[in-house]
């Protein structure tokens, strides 16, 4: 008997993965159990050797594909499995993450009604130790220039398995950034923005466990890591130029209220010695206060223009 030919699929999924055999395997289940069928799901295998190439195997479903190689870091493999994608939506699942059943089924709805449609922003409950948080983001699309404000002022929910495009717009932009190894979702929407809007989804549609091994939830190497945006988008600073400093004074203010002393130290000399902040105390005080106006401001704006309030 002959090889059962797959239909083309809708919608290609992406897993970078390294270590997590089990959590990565609780991910293909809730892709492979999604309430739409023609999906194929690529996990690309960042030199696993905890046995998640054979766990994969064991699976026997052909929309999953596995690709293993040492692709120096997630984002490499992240483009590793756009370029192999067939599906013209791309949409991104973290190896530790899930997605709800109505996932990729509400998804294309929102781009078969949008044909217009590049970027989508969905929203998800976030799961960290025992605390439930409901991350939703307001019904609205946003423009470019919108989008980047948000972006910049961290006032909408992102992260990365929150973030569906087209997959010829994430090759447009070339994908992601390999030399970003936190704040990766961020700097490519900032990208996406230059030549994209986004439509926001208030839908709940997957869950985001928060590892104890998760880079983006270490508080350490914070001000590094937004230094390395701010060098990748210089022109955040001379467009918005109270906002880096307020966004590292805010780091070193929760960190001092939290009795991390060292920490808000080491971060506050992370700054000074970098080329791209270098702010002093009495900048980042100032930053601190126009800053956080407006953020304020740009919250307004957002309830005025959309009838909601971002995060």
């Amino acid at each position: 008997m002959g090889k059962t030919i797959q239909p083309t699929p809708l919608i290609t999924v992406i897993t970078p993965t390294h270590n997590r055999r089990e959590t990565v395997l609780r991910a293909v289940e809730s892709v492979l159990s999604q309430s739409m069928s023609r999906l194929e799901h690529i996990v690309v295998d960042d030199g696993s050797t905890d046995g998640t190439e054979a766990a994969l195997a064991r699976i026997q479903d052909p929309r999953l594909i596995y690709v293993g190689a040492k692709w120096r870091g997630a984002n490499a493999a992240r483009n590793a499995g756009i370029e192999r994608a067939r599906a013209p939506l791309v949409t991104f699942l973290d190896s530790d993450d899930i997605y709800m059943p109505h996932r990729l089924e509400r998804t294309l709805t929102w781009f078969d009604e949008n044909p217009a449609l590049q970027v989508l922003i969905s929203s998800f409950v976030s799961l960290k130790g025992n605390r439930i948080t409901n991350c939703v983001n307001p019904e609205a699309f946003v423009s470019p220039a919108m989008l980047e404000r948000t972006l910049v002022g961290q006032t909408i929910f992102i992260a990365g398995s929150a973030i569906t495009a087209r997959r010829e717009a994430l090759l447009a932009i070339g994908g992601y950034d390999s030399d970003i190894t936190r704040m990766q979702d961020r700097e490519l929407l900032l990208r996406l923005a230059r030549r994209f809007g986004a439509q926001l989804s208030r839908d709940l549609d997957w869950t985001k466990y928060n590892s104890e091994n998760s880079i983006s939830g270490r508080r350490d190497g914070y001000v590094e890591a937004y230094a390395n945006l701010m060098g990748k988008h210089p022109h955040i600073a001379h467009a918005y130029p109270h906002i880096p400093p307020y966004m590292i004074s805010r780091q070193l203010i929760a960190d001092i209220l939290r009795g991390r002393i060292p920490e808000a130290f080491q971060g506050y000399m992370a700054n000074r010695s970098s080329k791209t902040l270098g702010y002093s105390l009495p900048e980042l005080m100032q930053g601190y206060v126009h800053g956080r106006r407006w953020r304020r401001d740009l919250s307004n704006e957002f309830r005025n223009q959309f009838g909601a309030r971002p995060a």
